[in-house]
């Protein structure tokens, strides 16, 4: 096995193990690529692999996704609920597509950043994972819309790589007045629409970059990443009603001080 392909295995099982738990896919995977020297054109692998994770909660939450598009013409929580994901949605569309650029080719070229941000997130999540709030809302399927715009308006601090997508959702989703579970839920969902969009517009952006080469390397860490996945989602719901986010923040930190310290010595 060549070094390539072993650096594409190990990063999609990062990103599989990684993307809907709160301590940011995005950073670990360029952190990780960083120090593992594994350079993917426009950063193409990194983004194709997450498409792996989407599929995934496609794949776990089908019926209820089924359920929901059967019943859109007639049903109106059906309605409301496909309402909410995509209204959340939006915000990241708008910026997303105004800071693609420098999203791309300056926060995804700072692992200083990354780390900062990852030492950063892991706090907030320690001190947001303590405080005594009172959950008003159990439901992922019921949010207000008022609440899901608010959620996705604070998904757009997940541009900043290593800020972590769930982890924006998931405490937003927290000081809104969700509970630890509807709140990881709810992330899933909104992960699907945000996820995919991204795949699809970095595709378009990089239409010109592609390495056709490294299709081999991509397919791997798709697959790897599909199968971490799916036995993420399937072990967080339980983990995080019973035990909170504590683990995560924590984790975070770790790895940020790590980066930072590795980063300083050249490395």
């Amino acid at each position: 096995m060549s070094d390539t392909t072993l650096s594409a295995l190990l990063l999609g099982l990062l990103e599989g193990l990684t993307e809907f738990i709160p301590v940011s896919s995005t950073g670990h995977i360029l952190l990780a690529g960083h120090f593992l020297g594994f350079e993917s054109a426009g950063k193409t692998f990194e983004v194709v692999i997450q498409l792996g994770a989407v599929m995934a909660v496609i794949g776990v939450y089908a019926a209820k996704i089924g359920r929901t598009i059967v019943g859109l013409p007639n049903d109106r929580h059906a309605q409301r609920f496909a309402a909410s994901v995509l209204i959340a949605f939006l915000p990241a569309v708008v910026v997303g597509v105004l800071a693609h650029d420098v999203i791309k080719t300056v926060l995804f070229e700072s692992p200083r950043l990354i780390a900062s941000m990852l030492i950063l997130g892991g706090v907030v999540l320690l001190v947001v994972d303590r405080l005594p709030l009172t959950p008003r809302y159990h439901d992922a399927e019921r949010f207000p819309i008022p609440m899901a715009l608010g959620i996705g308006v604070i998904q757009c601090l997940a541009m900043i790589p290593g800020v972590s997508r769930s982890g924006a959702t998931i405490v937003g989703a927290l000081a809104f007045g969700a509970d630890k579970r509807s709140a990881a839920e709810f992330s899933f969902f909104l992960s699907m629409p945000t996820m995919a969009g991204a795949f699809a517009y970095d595709l378009y952006k990089n239409r010109d970059v592609l390495d056709l080469g490294a299709m081999w390397e991509i397919a791997i860490g798709f697959a790897m990443a599909f199968v971490a996945a799916v036995l993420v989602v399937n072990w967080l719901l339980g983990y995080v009603s019973r035990h909170g986010y504590g683990l995560f923040g924590w984790w975070r930190i770790i790895v940020g001080m790590v980066a930072l310290a590795a980063l300083s010595m050249g490395l």
